[in-house]
């Protein structure tokens, strides 16, 4: 098994699950090439084009950005690690954004008969979600720097006994 994982870099549950991933993939794109190739490749390209160069710089010059303006902070407290802080909740929110931003922009006024809503309540609603994420992501930063400067205060509390050797 050591052999495996020296050869492979991973368990061999982790290179099954790969493999299924692989043939669920496959299996449909099959699929979806049978029914409409033309418009599937067009929709891949896009994709690409999109994610790789318009997306990709984008959040890869915030990520600069905020590593850049929060990198200096004082060094007399714990550190623990907080850019995933940001990025989880900002990750979600534009995935969230990403599938709904029709509605959200009020740009497909057909699903409001599906929905019974009417189309102004989803930017608010993709607001709240977008402050809940970014609270809730504080709110475990903040949890993990309390236990860091509890676990770096239990070490510096304890009374020093060094009282020499013992006769």
């Amino acid at each position: 098994m050591a052999r495996f994982v020296r050869w492979y870099g991973s368990g061999p549950l982790h290179l099954l699950v790969l493999i299924a991933s692989f043939a669920l993939t496959g299996y449909v794109m099959v699929r979806l090439f049978a029914v409409q190739p033309l418009a599937v490749a067009i929709w891949f390209l896009g994709a690409a084009i999109l994610h790789d160069l318009i997306l990709l710089p984008l959040y890869s010059l915030a990520d600069l950005s905020a590593l850049s303006v929060l990198r200096h902070r004082s060094a007399c407290g714990p550190t623990v690690p907080w850019i995933n802080h940001l990025r989880v909740p900002a990750f979600l929110s534009g995935l969230l954004l990403l599938v709904w931003f029709p509605l959200v922009f009020r740009m497909a006024a057909r699903y409001s008969g599906d929905t019974g809503l009417s189309d102004t309540v989803y930017l608010g609603r993709w607001l709240a979600i977008t402050g809940a994420l970014f609270a809730a992501s504080a709110a475990a930063f903040a949890l993990r720097l309390r236990r860091a400067r509890r676990a770096g205060r239990g070490d510096e509390s304890r009374p020093v006994t060094d009282h020499g050797p013992t006769p």
